[in-house]
């Protein structure tokens, strides 16, 4: 009876509530000393904001906001949400940047513009250096978090006035026309000069925009949950480099707060990160960096413990969905998280562009990279021409990659770092040269096609948390041994003709690896733990042109003479996947890999299983349609058809 009573009561309130809810609208032809209907609406979004309570809805109308959006208040839960959207089919642009329309011709292609220092306020991106843990490279200068932008597109930064007028490209710069386009700043205490060489253009009648926020859509309080924000354009913002061991603040993200919902919005052109769902302040902020005692990764170990202390759970932190969403030209990283992400959901989104002008390096830097995602989902996101396409370090337990397209990405396009598992990489097409990094133990490797090479990296002594199972709480701390894997149902088709050091064409990376009939037992002493290898699980794979099985693996079909032809092309934004098959692709003796057959992993003791803690079937492919049960196609589609196949693997 109480239970009854007490959900009437529940239900009454959520009535009541939503029947008070109320939808603001904002346009670029409002006032903000209206009330905010339709008719009479608010001139900022930042005005919406500030009053804004659950249940709301925001609707922004057709225009350009230059603002920094910071939400006042939170959402009460799902159902009762604080929700920013653009109007329908609307073109609704927030910016980190202001309009410059004051240039004066300096000299040749080269214009130059005063600003008084009043017009940044208290942030002058002009004046702040890029600096923070794990920023490795800045090749011999300071670099400003401004940008300059013609007609939407970043100029480059030099270090004095005289290389502005070099009309030559930069040697890193992927964009090579593009970085014949520089500028460089002065600023003192009362003054900022921005020159640019804007190649004959007039930047007074051009758009010329420069940073001047250094965020776009961020609540500056923590704890402001459960807000959307969806359908809008951002871009322009003079973001700080975000390590996992400080303060982590992209163009947009929730600021360590739990249940956002980022979706089908642009995001462009931020110094660092687009999107950030990670780290706060209080747990950290460059200490490494900053007092040069203690290692850094030392530091991210009592970041972990110390956010704990501050409530780190489930419960408060986490379980974003960002889904499609277009990010690009970012210069860390099109989505970064640590600790924040856990128990998110990625998928959908198309990230490109993420390090391509090349100024600086570090080892954050990846169309996405998280740290700690504990039971996150990404799925189904086109990942390309990056520096890197998935990077997953720290803390991955129960995460699971599933249905992704990644190509053309530099360095690799998974990397996954010190983790214990377990962590499930399914159903995956994987086409850039380098394709897989594993620094890791205890991953289940299910229905992928690789074309690229494997690459495996020892991590003696690197000491990292495991979790209990579905949770934040750290059961226990130790050293990555190489191994523990699984390796079920995949295509290898490497076919490159240069191998690095500890780079291999398929799983032959494992030759010296235990089997899985090997009863593993601890040695004793840590020197004699480190030297040790887990045992590897292979079983039922396709291995093509180069790509070579392991010496442990006895049950493969290995096909020398089949050209596949793999490659992705355009039509109109279309991608397809061209692929050539054979018999030999329904030769291979599968089946389905559940949590029964995956087992569990060891450092962890956690078996590959859902999120709730159920069993897990890898029962679907690439799209969704469900697999045999009995003898699932090789790689990632079901339905693949012998001979030439051109598939559709990414657009409307």
């Amino acid at each position: 009876m109480k239970k009854i009573q007490f959900f009437i009561a529940f239900l009454c309130i959520l009535t009541t509530m939503l029947m008070q809810a109320k939808e603001y609208h904002v346009a670029k032809t409002g006032n903000d000393f209206n009330t905010g209907t339709k008719e009479a609406p608010f001139k900022t979004i930042s005005k919406a904001a500030k009053i804004a309570q659950p249940g709301d809805v925001i609707t922004v109308h057709e225009g350009v906001y230059r603002e920094w959006v910071n939400p006042a208040y939170a959402g009460m839960n799902d159902l009762n949400r604080i929700v920013y959207q653009a109007a329908e089919n609307e073109n609704v642009w927030i910016k980190g940047s202001e309009e410059i329309k004051t240039w004066k011709k300096h000299k040749g292609t080269v214009w130059k513009v005063v600003i008084n220092n009043t017009f940044f306020g208290e942030f002058n991106p002009y004046q702040e250096i890029l600096y923070g843990d794990w920023v490795t490279k800045t090749y011999g200068r300071d670099h400003h978090l401004g940008e300059v932008y013609v007609n939407g597109k970043a100029l480059y930064e030099i270090d004095s006035l005289s290389k502005v007028f070099l009309e030559k490209s930069l040697d890193r710069a992927e964009d090579t026309e593009g970085s014949k386009y520089k500028w460089y700043c002065e600023s003192n205490q009362e003054t900022t000069t921005i020159y640019a060489n804007f190649q004959g253009k007039n930047p007074n009648q051009e758009l010329v925009e420069i940073n001047v926020r250094p965020t776009v859509f961020f609540p500056r309080k923590t704890g402001m949950d459960y807000i959307t924000v969806r359908g809008f354009k951002m871009c322009q913002a003079a973001t700080q480099w975000a390590p996992p061991t400080a303060e982590q603040e992209g163009l947009i993200g929730p600021n360590w707060s739990k249940g956002w919902i980022i979706e089908n919005n642009l995001i462009s052109d931020s110094k660092c990160s687009g999107i950030v769902i990670g780290k706060e302040r209080a747990s950290g902020q460059n200490l490494w960096k900053r007092d040069q005692k203690k290692h850094g990764t030392q530091r991210e170990r009592e970041v972990v413990f110390k956010a704990l202390q501050l409530g780190w759970s489930k419960e408060t932190i986490g379980s974003h969905i960002i889904r499609n969403n277009t990010i690009k030209d970012c210069e860390q990283g099109g989505i970064i998280g640590h600790l924040g992400c856990v128990f998110s959901e990625i998928s959908g989104n198309h990230i490109y562009n993420i390090n391509v002008k090349k100024q600086f390096d570090g080892w954050e830097i990846a169309g996405i990279k998280l740290h700690a995602a504990i039971d996150v989902l990404i799925k189904n996101n086109f990942i390309h021409d990056n520096h890197r396409g998935i990077w997953l370090d720290w803390q991955a337990q129960g995460a699971r990659v599933s249905g992704n397209l990644l190509i053309n990405n530099k360095d690799q396009d998974l990397f996954i770092e010190v983790n214990h598992g377990p962590m499930i990489i399914d159903n995956n097409i994987l086409l850039s040269e380098r394709g897989i990094l594993n620094a890791s133990q205890g991953t289940a490797f299910v229905n992928n096609l690789v074309a690229g090479n494997i690459h495996m990296r020892t991590a003696l002594n690197r000491f990292t948390h495991y979790h209990f199972p579905h949770s934040t709480q750290v059961l226990g701390m130790m050293t990555v041994i190489l191994g523990d894997d699984r390796f079920y149902n995949n295509i290898f088709a490497a076919n490159n003709d240069t191998l690095e050091k500890d780079q291999y064409y398929g799983l032959n990376a494992y030759d010296n690896f235990p089997s899985a009939t090997y009863q593993w037992k601890s040695p004793g002493g840590l020197n004699n733990f480190n030297e040790q290898k887990f045992p590897v699980f292979i079983d039922a794979n396709l291995y093509l042109n180069k790509a070579l099985p392991s010496k442990i693996e006895t049950n493969y079909v290995e096909n020398r003479t089949l050209n596949p032809e793999i490659s992705l092309s355009k039509e109109n934004d279309i991608y397809y996947l061209n692929i050539t098959t054979d018999e030999s692709f329904k030769n291979v003796q599968t089946k389905l890999a559940t949590t029964a057959l995956l087992g569990a992993a060891f450092q962890s003791e956690t078996p590959f299983e859902n999120p709730d803690g159920s069993p897990v079937t890898i029962n679907e492919d690439y799209f969704g349609n469900k697999r045999a049960t009995d003898t699932p196609f090789i790689g990632p589609f079901e339905d693949l058809k012998i001979g030439k196949n051109k598939i559709k693997v990414w657009g409307n």
